[in-house]
């Protein structure tokens, strides 16, 4: 059976059934609330009906959020009261408020602060994930700023008033982040008119604001809905699966797009999988996470660690879906990390007429398993560059995280499009005899990312670590010269299963070793804060390597040299660990 039959029944009609349903009747699906455990329960249900045995609401304690209104007022010149936010995980004001100078800090970067003082001012920045509204509030605390005004994107009339979450813990903090990494100043939300507005009077001189949120943060029971989908017992690899995971909360309103277009394509997959489970290689493991937004992937930060030994022994890969189908979008984005690229790409190239685009996977939505080192991957419709360029790179549409994301902001043609594409990738996973993974890609960008490290890097020995990184280069290049070779086999009816077996191991194993290593500074135990800096970057372990080469001799470059011959010695053992493997594995196949 090819996948274009699995791609002909799948249906954008049934999925509209379940999103009308969700927002109709299950609307501000937040975690830790009522309705949190209503849309849990739906999913448990939907998945039942669908014909899966094994499906189970799991109940965790996690620190959630529910922030309501924020008072806001510009007191220069004359008073002007602005409607806003008060931002997930904010801090609480007084009952006095807040009063401050506003300083324009335009995204919120490190590299936006300079040559201004943030030190007891209140901080005016754009909603964007560059970085994360996460992200920004670090930096604002760290650069000494009292508060946070957050403009909405979009076009510059836009005055949808925007929700969100600040708090930087990925998951349930620990003894050893909560006092690091949780929020430490009050933020709000505003439109993007408001926005504008404020920041032109900021350049004419001096602008007082204050502000008072209301907000209730703490620990409370959430539900997350697990629906596992063996292969059957006849399988070659029956233990191992595909996980499909998207949060099922949500902001106030209906959050069409965002995501119950997500769940609802989750529950449709699984419809169509099920009637032909018995042609399946692998299983496939579908979860609805909460607590996404107001959690910072409390839900599927929890997964992960509660079922360590068997992601780690027999998950495959990790397909993301979050926010499908939305009106307006023209293109087709994806991200992975690059042993998937070839794979989805080709899937992309066959079922699209349109323009797509591929970029690398980083710690963003519930990609809670980059340490577990599971290759991920995602894909949605997207804006063009122009477009982009308008609404102030409003990837997700205007209307996110606003209670404007109606159901008017789905496009059901374009979901019959995108689910076609859902349906494809997880069936040639779920059946391919040899796994369509390909790591001279890897390899590619980690040389790419050495020799630009390739100046700095000289005071920690980094030119070793480069050296085999080509000597991986070279492994890579004959491990995916064998997976072609034997699927091709299998497509003229005389593969090896025993070869099949012995290269998918290895591929499972070499993602363990080099996800954590693209995609994560922290490493295999832990997790980076949400939007970290250092995380948006190819090998984040290295990152700060661009700072030593500036420091002069003392104890701040001694320290910081020692913390990067460390990253450096990661870096390459997991290099050499990686060709041995290889090495290993080709030996094996002669």
């Amino acid at each position: 059976m090819s996948s274009a039959k699995i791609t002909e029944e799948v249906s954008a009609d049934r999925i509209r059934a379940h999103v009308e349903k969700i927002v109709t009747e299950i609307p501000h699906r937040a975690a830790g609330s009522v309705n949190g455990r209503r849309m849990a329960e739906y999913s448990r249900d939907a998945m039942k009906a669908n014909g899966l045995a094994d499906v189970v609401m799991h109940e965790l304690p996690a620190i959630v959020s529910f922030p309501e209104h924020a008072e806001f007022r510009v007191e220069s010149l004359t008073e002007i009261a602005i409607q806003a936010n008060t931002l997930g995980h904010s801090i609480n004001t007084t009952e006095d408020g807040l009063r401050g100078e506003i300083v324009d800090v335009g995204g919120g970067a490190f590299s936006d602060y300079a040559g201004k003082d943030a030190r007891g001012k209140i901080i005016l920045t754009e909603l964007s994930y560059s970085p994360a509204r996460h992200e920004k509030q670090r930096i604002a605390g760290m650069k000494g700023a009292i508060g946070a005004v957050m403009m909405n994107w979009g076009h510059p009339e836009n005055e949808a008033v925007p929700f969100g979450s600040v708090k930087p813990v990925w998951g349930n903090p620990t003894p050893d982040n909560v006092k690091t990494e949780m929020p430490t100043i009050p933020c709000i939300g505003i439109a993007r008119t408001a926005g504008l507005k404020l920041r032109e009077m900021a350049k004419k001189g001096p602008v007082r604001v204050w502000f008072r949120t209301h907000i209730e943060n703490g620990w409370r029971p959430i539900q997350i809905t697990i629906a596992r989908m063996p292969a059957p017992a006849t399988s070659p690899e029956k233990d191992d699966f595909v996980l499909v995971g998207g949060h099922q909360d949500s902001w106030p309103g209906e959050a069409a797009t965002d995501n119950a277009a997500g769940n609802a394509c989750k529950m449709e997959l699984a419809r169509v999988f099920m009637q032909h489970r018995d042609k399946l290689r692998r299983g496939i493991t579908f979860g609805f996470w909460t607590a996404h937004e107001t959690g910072t992937m409390a839900g599927s930060a929890w997964f992960a660690d509660r079922n360590w030994d068997d992601l780690r022994k027999n998950c495959v890969a990790y397909l993301q879906i979050d926010q499908p189908a939305c009106v307006g979008t023209t293109q087709w984005n994806t991200a992975s990390n690059a042993e998937l690229k070839s794979f989805h790409t080709a899937i992309e190239q066959k079922l699209l007429t349109k323009k797509f685009k591929w970029k690398r996977a980083v710690k963003t939505g519930d990609s809670s398993f980059f340490g577990l080192g599971i290759p991920m991957f995602h894909g949605e419709g997207a804006f063009t560059d122009e477009e982009l360029k308008a609404t102030a790179n409003a990837t997700l549409g205007w209307w996110h995280h606003s209670v404007e994301n109606r159901l008017d902001k789905m496009d059901w043609t374009l979901m019959q499009e995108h689910i076609r594409l859902y349906a494809a990738y997880l069936w040639e996973l779920t059946t391919a005899p040899v796994l369509p993974f390909r790591f001279e890609p890897v390899a590619e960008q980690v040389i790419g990312r050495l020799e630009e490290f390739k100046a700095p890097g000289k005071s920690v020995g980094l030119d070793g670590a480069a050296a085999r990184a080509k000597d991986f280069f070279e492994a890579a290049r004959r491990m995916d010269a064998a997976a072609s070779a034997e699927a091709e086999r299998f497509r003229n009816g005389r593969g090896s299963e025993q070869a099949a077996q012995h290269i998918n191991r290895a591929m499972k194993r070499l993602s363990r070793i080099l996800v954590p290593l693209q995609s994560t500074a922290i490493g295999t135990y832990g997790h980076d804060p949400y939007g970290y800096t250092p995380q948006t970057t190819m090998i984040p372990c290295l990152y700060d390597l661009t700072e030593l080469a500036g420091l002069p001799d003392g104890e701040q470059r001694w320290m910081l040299e020692t913390k990067m011959v460390r990253a450096r010695n990661r870096v390459a053992d997991a290099l050499q660990d990686s060709t041995a493997l290889i090495d290993d594995t080709l030996a094996l196949l002669k």
